[in-house]
């Protein structure tokens, strides 16, 4: 039981035509169908499941939900009752109520981001297939991003009030959803308050990580590259693009990836991250970094 990786992100955009644009030319996602509602659905192609992004019409960017696909469909109820139990509101939403995707298990993290797991998604296959398949597809666009890899989410944090929802996600990931913390940024007089945490379920060094903030929001989500050289090539299919760029290529100290910040249309931030770093393993000792430190 419990949950297996990353499934899709939920995204507000303000112009739908230019986002699904951006994501097709820049990260080299597909669209894979539309419905009636004007939400778009895309995938990258090296995923084998229908679609890892959904981009929502609105009048303001950010993060409608997060969903993390789990082993099997009984899990849910399992994993209903233990949340539950750590005192969080769930609800068993029906399949079908996103297309192609069984029952979805729906809650929001204690930072109030709304968080949904599920066991089904139409399997459609990665575009290379998996007899003999070669390093890549033809036709590949933009960056050509591998797979949705992780989201940051920015979290309340008001210690003068007594607040910290990074310190408070991060306990509930991992006494509810079998999480595990491979990094974190430990700040306060006493250097012991976690101001950020990365965790993972995978071997990559986070399938999910929280950071303080004065409000709760979407920092970014990231698309997995094969190497430094493929960052590169993103960073001129950008300059191509003329896409808003926040952190030129560099390499971060936490996690030891290879990555650019960049923005949709809507301002809903990107990254394109290259790199593992390191095998994430839940008997790892845990990378600690502190205040003074962290911007390594």
């Amino acid at each position: 039981m419990g949950v297996l990786r990353i499934g899709h992100a939920s995204l507000r955009v303000m112009d739908i035509a230019a986002a699904v644009k951006h994501y097709e030319e820049v990260l080299g996602l597909k669209t894979v169908m539309k419905d009636s509602a004007g939400n778009v659905y895309l995938k990258c192609w090296d995923e084998w499941d229908k679609y890892s992004i959904i981009l929502t019409p609105s009048d303001r960017a950010g993060l409608n939900h997060v969903a993390y696909k789990v082993e099997k469909d009984e899990d849910l109820e399992a994993l209903q009752a233990r949340i539950e139990a750590w005192g969080i509101k769930t609800t068993l939403l029906p399949e079908g109520t996103l297309p192609s995707t069984g029952r979805m298990l729906q809650f929001n993290l204690p930072s109030g981001h709304e968080m949904r797991l599920y066991a089904m998604k139409e399997y459609v296959g990665t575009d290379v297939g998996t007899v003999n398949p070669d390093p890549w597809p033809d036709g590949v666009r933009g960056a050509g991003a591998h797979w949705l890899d992780h989201l940051l989410l920015m979290c309340e944090m008001n210690p003068e009030a007594g607040i910290n929802t990074v310190q408070d996600n991060t306990r509930f990931m991992k006494e509810c959803l079998d999480f595990f913390l491979t990094e974190q940024v430990l700040v306060g007089p006493q250097g012991d308050m976690q101001a950020a945490t990365w965790m993972a379920r995978t071997s990559t060094p986070h399938d999910i990580a929280f950071v303080g903030g004065p409000v709760s929001g979407l920092h970014h989500i990231a698309f997995f590259l094969d190497s430094w050289h493929d960052v590169l090539k993103s960073a001129d299919v950008m300059a191509k693009k003329k896409v808003k760029i926040d952190v030129a290529p560099t390499r971060h100290g936490i996690t030891r990836g290879e990555t650019i910040y960049f923005f949709d249309p809507s301002g809903n931030r990107n990254e394109t991250f290259a790199g593992l770093g390191y095998l994430a393993q839940p008997d790892r000792p845990v990378t600690t970094w502190s205040e003074d430190k962290m911007g390594r």
